[in-house]
């Protein structure tokens, strides 16, 4: 006994762990830790998307965040950094530390496969990462700092700011990561209002219709400049953008096949150009190549 203890506990140092196989053989693992926000979220369903459709299948790595909403995942070491992780929060089930409430209305969150990695204090998973998976999807930024270049442009932040950081963590907290936030408490909300139509539940067993989702998020991203604040004009601006999405996302019939994520971004606002609208998200009616991402 003294000796597998002794083994798994320098397997964990390493970052390691050996696991069975099926047939027999040990296959390693590695821990990926982190946490869910936008405030910290407990009681959220975390795990390994490996087929890209956000939602929780058999054989997929998952667990619960805990009280600090953290979460630890194990999953074989092949995999890490080549699927996303996707956070589920559940209507009357997830607290919101910020309210330390139920969440009103379910939502899902996601952060880009190219961001994870093995360690500790990263993997960070909000609003704002789940924004940064989709523009990562349509294959138009050389890199992750492109991507959140495009988004901190929206939300009055400078170049280079890192918007995978735990904006929540008192030891990081700055003027940035107060803006990041609230634009995610906002973010969150307009995803929320909108789960009707994108989320079905049979029992424990939660489908997103993956159109609407994609849809829904371009359509936050086309209107990024007007969610980061709290003053009556970003709620009236909410209010309008809620109320427009709730009508297009009607029109997008419940299980199409995926959009093809390249051409359902259009735009962006690298240079300080403004964010284009979300191609399809207006009318509802564009038809683009299958693809799963």
């Amino acid at each position: 006994m003294r000796k597998q203890v002794a083994t798994f506990a320098v397997a964990i140092t390493v970052g390691l762990i050996a696991g069975c196989g099926g047939s027999g053989t040990n296959t390693p693992t590695t821990s990926i830790s982190g946490k869910v926000a936008d405030g910290y979220l407990v009681n959220a369903t975390v795990f390994i998307d490996k087929n890209g459709n956000y939602q929780l299948d058999v054989g997929e790595p998952s667990t619960a965040t805990d009280t600090n909403g953290a979460y630890t995942l194990n999953v074989d070491s092949a995999d890490v950094g080549k699927y996303p992780i996707v956070a589920l929060a559940l209507k009357g089930q997830t607290i919101d530390k910020d309210s330390n409430q139920t969440v009103p209305n379910s939502y899902v969150l996601s952060m880009p496969a190219t961001a994870i990695s093995g360690t500790t204090n990263s993997n960070f998973i909000s609003p704002m990462s789940s924004q940064l998976r989709e523009l990562m999807a349509t294959g138009k930024y050389a890199t992750m700092q492109d991507a959140m270049n495009d988004l901190s442009h929206g939300l009055g932040m400078p170049t280079g700011t890192n918007m995978l950081t735990d904006y929540m963590d008192p030891k990081n907290i700055a003027s940035n990561n107060l803006i990041m936030h609230t634009a995610a408490q906002n973010m969150a909300g307009l995803m929320g209002s909108q789960m009707a139509q994108v989320l079905s539940t049979n029992g424990s067993t939660n489908t997103v219709d993956v159109n609407r989702y994609r849809s829904m998020m371009g359509a936050v991203f086309s209107s990024i400049s007007s969610v980061k604040g709290s003053s009556s004009n970003t709620q009236s601006a909410m209010l309008n953008l809620r109320n427009t999405m709730t009508a297009n996302l009607q029109n997008i019939t419940p299980g199409q096949p995926y959009r093809n994520m390249s051409t359902a971004f259009r735009g962006g606002m690298m240079g300080g150009a403004s964010v284009s609208n979300y191609h399809g998200a207006a009318t509802g009616t564009t038809t683009v190549p299958d693809r799963m991402m």
